[in-house]
Parts: structure tokens; C-alpha cells; sequence
């Protein structure tokens, strides 16, 4: 049986567990970035978006 994993999500477990066990360095800057590449490129990236524009707009009315 094969096993297909998005790179987004095999990413964002990675930086995670990274973040959870406190193993930050140069490897773990690397995954971020990658992350972040893999996001922008899915089908969530024009809601993370609306989310962001949504909480900076919330955060200039204070």
C-alpha cells in the first residue's frame, strides 16, 4: 500500500515537532522556509490571506 503525504503537511509536522522538542537551528530555518513555500502555493494560501488582513484590520482599530 503506497502512502501519498502533501509536502505542506509533512512540513508543517516537521517545523512542529521542531518548535515542541525546542530543536532549533539551521536545519529547522530550512524547513520553515520550505514550509512556508509549500503554503503559499496551496489552496490555503488565499485564506491565510483574508485570515491575516482580517486580524491586522482588528488590530489597528485598538
Amino acid at each position: 500500500m503506497a502512502l501519498s503525504i502533501s509536502a505542506v503537511v509533512l512540513f508543517g509536522a516537521v517545523l512542529a515537532l521542531l518548535v515542541r522538542f525546542r530543536a532549533l537551528g539551521p536545519g529547522s530555518a530550512v524547513v520553515g522556509v520550505l514550509f512556508g513555500y509549500y503554503l503559499a502555493r496551496s489552496d490555503a494560501a488565499s485564506t491565510i490571506d483574508q485570515l491575516m488582513n482580517a486580524i491586522s484590520g482588528t488590530v489597528s482599530n485598538f
